[in-house]
């Protein structure tokens, strides 16, 4: 008896805790949950998330990608708000375009135990062209408040049945059930490949299915007209992959990743080729050296390379005179940055080609880069094309052409290899954006070769600060300010000063410096590629040093001092990425105020990581009234990798004890 009644209890436990993913069926319990039990710093969370892809045909139009997603998300507190908001990216061509129908929405929120349930209308709706490849549906829902639930559905057509989007598995909110389908007929053949640390194994089956063909046929016996309909079935088998995941734990950002999405668990099919009945074979990309003759036998790539009469006029009157290669290498690379400004657009493809993008002063990357390389191989230059995936493209561990969104141009020369990019006004011979600065670009060559290339930057970029500093017995200082940018670190400064306004731009660096007041503001060659970037300025602060009793105490490098560790995981599993070298040095001199005099001084230190990565060199003397305080830290990878994460973490905690480590004055 005892035993029937625990058996009862536990089929009644089971049955009131079993969720139900049908649409519109909220439990109250869901909606009472405070937070998610596993990660209550959660500020949201998938209570369940649904996608099914799968191919349509159409007769008279052949087929089509369908997809179908549900989502419903528990609203925690304020800071998860943003998840009621959804956009919906749909991709187009000059031909075709993605569509999205059926959209269904509601939010549930419980009053006094009932649930009040408020529907997304039409109104509230938008879409709008994002770009000439992209449009977006974007909505927010209505009546959010903490503690509420959403829930969402739709369907999305696509035309570009060989561009599947990635199936996520994992979000920077957790999931607690996540169901996703993949269906293919077996004349396309996908490729799979997954990413991210999270174990992610489909279960996979093949199923029958068919498709109709429906015809009709007049005829007449001359006095009456009749007509027959008919119908025949194709038959085929579809490969069915289904996930079912429960619980995936969120995927948090980090500092210094280059781009989260390449940690995400996630699976990837791409198209490796087709076979339909009575057709040859046609392959999309199995290999490396598939990918790379299918991008360069296209029109808007190989082509576009192989067109010269456009520019031969000019730069034959640039470059007779000139033999040196490195010059002509330099007026070609000046030529096309001032020619043709970039259009904002990503690509590997040309959009209306060279030619046109030449004449109209405007074009995307493809444009830009791919007149560049032609020019520099017209001018008797090793020149090829670079494919580039950027930072937040991904990195394509796998032959894959949607993995690459970018290109740039590679130089052998007698100087070595050299990278440039004419899409951006500030860069220089191998200081590319740092967009591109993603692990390695693959190289083409005219036959359909490639190679990889190394996109980091192998030469330092400098920030050296030099200051002179008045500190007076009320603990306020004043001064002058001077820095020199090279390389990166000067690429980065143009970009951010010479797009400002510069009372805005002033405004923002007095606030990052809490209050600094700053005036006599300069920057020398700010245009001049040629040289470092120079920002000059004088300064006031006040409050820079604490008073007690007799004596003052301050960190001699003032407001330039790193108060925080950004490294606070106890473990991290992604490669720490700097993006490129570098060395900043700090150069201070500090006069002291009258009648006061040297009791502390912080000693003189160096420490290093492993392997050479990172070095931190401190030093301070004393002179007469004036202390002189040399500080250089340098990170000499561009890329740190996660087993080095500990020491790497204990080296900026020991940087940022001794930049705050005080100096202690007292009165004579």
């Amino acid at each position: 008896m005892k035993i029937t009644v625990i058996l009862f209890s536990l089929c009644f436990t089971l049955t009131v805790f079993t969720q139900d993913y049908k649409f519109g069926k909220i439990s109250k319990e869901e909606l009472q949950e405070k937070f998610n039990p596993l990660d209550s710093s959660a500020s949201a969370t998938y209570l369940y998330k649904y996608r099914k892809t799968f191919f349509e045909y159409i007769q008279g139009e052949g087929f089509r990608l369908v997809t179908d997603v549900h989502e419903r998300i528990k609203i925690y507190n304020k800071e998860g708000f943003d998840y009621a908001t959804k956009q919906i990216s749909l991709y187009k061509s000059k031909t075709d375009k993605e569509e999205i129908y059926n959209i269904k929405a509601y939010t549930y929120n419980l009053l006094e135990e009932k649930i009040e349930k408020s529907k997304l209308t039409k109104v509230g709706v938008f879409k709008t062209e994002k770009s000439k490849y992209l449009n977006e549906t974007k909505f927010t829902m209505p009546n959010i408040k903490e503690g509420c639930v959403v829930e969402l559905k739709y369907q999305i057509l696509s035309p570009f049945y060989w561009n599947v989007d990635d199936f996520n598995f994992q979000y920077d909110i957790p999931v607690k059930k996540l169901e996703a389908t993949f269906e293919a007929p077996e004349y396309f053949v996908f490729k799979v490949n997954t990413k991210g640390f999270l174990s992610v194994i489909p279960k996979t089956d093949n199923e029958r299915d068919k498709i109709t063909f429906n015809s009709k046929t007049r005829s007449s016996d001359g006095y009456v007209s009749s007509t027959s309909f008919h119908s025949s079935d194709v038959d085929f088998t579809k490969k069915v992959s289904s996930y079912n995941l429960t619980d995936v734990p969120a995927l948090k950002d980090e500092p210094y990743v280059n781009s989260i999405n390449n940690f995400r668990s996630a699976v990837q099919y791409e198209l490796s080729y087709t076979k339909f009945p009575q057709s040859t074979i046609k392959y999309y990309s199995t290999t490396w050296e598939d990918v790379v003759k299918t991008i360069y036998k296209n029109s808007s790539f190989g082509d576009e390379l192989n067109k010269i009469s456009y520019f031969k006029e000019e730069i034959d009157a640039m470059i007779n005179s000139i033999s040196d290669p490195m010059k002509r290498i330099s007026l070609i690379f000046d030529f096309v940055k001032s020619k043709v400004k970039w259009n904002g657009y990503y690509g590997k493809y040309t959009n209306d080609g060279v030619k046109k993008a030449f004449k109209g002063h405007v074009g995307n990357v493809a444009e830009i880069n791919l007149m560049l390389t032609a020019m520099l191989k017209y001018a008797g230059l090793n020149a090829y094309p670079v494919l580039v995936s950027t930072r937040k493209n991904g990195v394509p561990l796998f032959p894959t052409r949607e993995g690459y969104d970018y290109v740039v141009s590679y130089v052998k020369s007698p100087e070595g290899i050299i990278l440039l990019d004419a899409t951006s006004k500030y860069s220089t011979p191998n200081v590319l954006p740092f967009r591109t600065l993603n692990w390695q670009g693959r190289v083409i060559a005219e036959k359909g070769g490639s190679t990889l290339v190394d996109l980091y930057p192998k030469q330092k970029s400098k920030n050296s600060i030099s200051m002179m500093i008045n500190l007076d017995e009320e603990g306020n200082i004043d001064g002058s300010y001077r820095s020199v940018k090279t390389n990166h670190t000067a690429l980065s400064y143009r970009q951010k000063y010479n797009k400002a306004n510069e009372e805005d731009f002033l405004e923002k660096l007095e606030n990052k410096y809490d209050g600094l007041e700053i005036s006599d503001f300069q920057v020398k060659d700010k245009n001049n590629l040629s040289k470092p970037v120079t920002e000059s300025y004088k300064f006031i602060k006040e409050s820079q040093a604490d008073i007690i009793g007799d004596k003052l105490y301050f960190s001699p490098m003032f407001f330039l001092k790193t108060s925080e560790n950004p490294f606070k995981l106890e473990n991290r599993e992604f490669p720490i990425d700097f993006g490129y070298p570098i060395t900043e040095k700090y150069r201070l001199f500090i006069k002291l105020p009258e009648g006061y005099k040297v009791e502390s001084l912080p000693e003189k230190v160096a420490f290093a990581m492993p392997e050479g990565l990172g070095v931190f060199k401190y030093d301070i003397t004393q002179k007469d009234n004036t202390l002189q305080l040399v500080v250089n830290s340098e990170i000499n990878q561009p890329i740190i990798s996660p087993i080095y994460y500990d020491a790497l973490k204990e080296y900026f905690k020991q940087m940022i004890e001794k930049e705050n480590e005080q100096i202690v004055l007292t009165k004579i």
